[in-house]
């Protein structure tokens, strides 16, 4: 299990499971994880006595103990987040798709606690020195109202190949979530690439025929 090293309230418990960690890990939750039908959008649920099964979004907020927030990634990147004083939980599946839309701004308004009282824990996902992507994607940006100089600062074109770039989704995180007032001292993780480390991380760039890791978060 990859543990994140944030300063979270004791009752905050989270980890994203890697290649090596035992498959029966669920067996050790509080309850059953609540799964998502993710699909690249700004949906977000509260997971607290959810009623159906597999919802279709890419966010889940908790506020009751014991409800454990989840989603799967292999190469998009999942945030937690919880709050300093533990009342409150995330798991956000943001891979360019739904950083461009604004996944985490949906996810940062449904939070009660103010901006400047949450952490944010950046699991891992493709690193920039492997995230090549076309002139497609910076477009996405830009028409959800990115700020060309934001894009500017997570893009950076790819030396000796024309039209790509390399994008950096963690830079996209924490510009979108300090755009919802999360201080930048409140942000942690973000240096896992997936694609440069096989023995640890499922990537679906290195092999489409790949499993999913699971960052998981609850309340205690």
């Amino acid at each position: 299990m990859l543990i994140p090293g944030w300063p979270a309230p004791a009752n905050v418990h989270a980890f994203t499971t890697l290649k090596t960690s035992n498959p029966d890990y669920t067996e050790q939750l509080p309850a059953k994880p609540t799964w998502l039908k993710q699909v690249h959008g700004t949906k977000v649920v509260c997971a607290d006595n959810l009623r159906v099964e597999l919802p279709e979004a890419d966010a889940s907020i908790a506020f009751q103990a014991g409800t454990v927030c989840v989603v799967r990634t292999a190469d998009c990147l999942p945030l937690l987040i919880c709050d300093t004083r533990g009342t409150q939980v995330a798991a956000i599946h943001a891979g360019w798709r739904g950083l461009a839309a604004g996944i985490i701004a949906e996810t940062c308004k449904l939070l009660s606690a103010p901006p400047d009282q949450c952490l944010v824990w950046l699991g891992p996902a493709i690193g920039a020195q492997a995230f090549e992507v076309g002139p497609d994607v910076l477009e996405s940006f830009l028409n959800y109202g990115w700020a060309e100089e934001h894009i500017q600062n997570a893009f950076k074109p790819r030396e000796g190949v024309i039209n790509k770039w390399l994008g950096d989704l963690a830079q996209l995180a924490r510009l979108s979530l300090q755009q919802h007032g999360i201080l930048s001292n409140n942000i942690y993780g973000g240096e896992w690439c997936t694609y440069s480390d096989p023995a640890r991380f499922d990537s679906y760039r290195r092999s489409a025929d790949t499993n999913r890791m699971s960052s998981l978060i609850y309340l205690k």
